[in-house]
């Protein structure tokens, strides 16, 4: 072999080796953005179905304002809330969350009340929907729970890590469950 041929081989080497690095830095930085795309669209599936619980709350009010008007200051609460706008901060979120929860535990002292509200088939198809909403948010918060841990995984760990840091990639807050939801239960009977 000539010292030409022994130095076209080494170009090539380090031009394959370049090309390599190159396409995984490239590869990278677009996982990390499919990763933030992801974690934005489960976001949003988080507000859908925020607007649809209090869509549904304020469909259960109407219904149960004809059977507890001396309950006004309860239903005027749940009615006040308002559904955060699709730019609020997970903050801003998760606090309308623990407002909703809460207004929707107030409701269901209401009902409890009224046994007749109950027994109405409206009102049972309302509570049988919140249910099925109740369900859909917390897969929604599991999903967008699950996109920022495969995310902040990916941040943390040796080489991508490297890239994270470079192009300025942070880490993202998880949806934490409220501080009611995290107390003990207590049953008083």
């Amino acid at each position: 072999m000539s010292t030409g041929q022994i130095v076209l081989i080494v170009v090539l080497v380090v031009v394959a080796l370049i090309l390599i690095v190159v396409g995984w830095i490239i590869s990278t930085i677009n996982a990390f953005r499919r990763m933030i795309v992801k974690i934005d669209e489960s976001e949003s599936g988080i507000d859908v179905q925020l607007t649809k619980r209090f869509d549904l709350l304020t469909k259960m009010v109407q219904a149960t304002k004809g059977y507890a008007k001396h309950e006004q200051e309860t239903l005027s609460k749940v009615i006040a809330m308002r559904n955060p706008g699709s730019n609020a901060s997970l903050a801003e979120k998760t606090e309308f969350a623990n407002q909703l929860t809460q207004g929707l535990a107030s409701l269901n002292v209401v009902v409890e009340r009224y046994p007749e509200l109950k027994a109405n088939e409206q009102f049972s198809n309302l509570q049988r929907a919140s249910v099925d909403v109740e369900e859909n948010l917390q897969a929604a918060r599991r999903v967008y729970n699950a996109n920022v841990s495969h995310y902040n995984q990916k941040i943390v760990v040796f080489p991508a890590s490297m890239i994270a840091n470079w192009k300025g990639f942070t880490k993202r807050d998880f949806f934490e469950a409220e501080a009611t939801k995290r107390e003990d239960v207590k049953f008083d009977f």
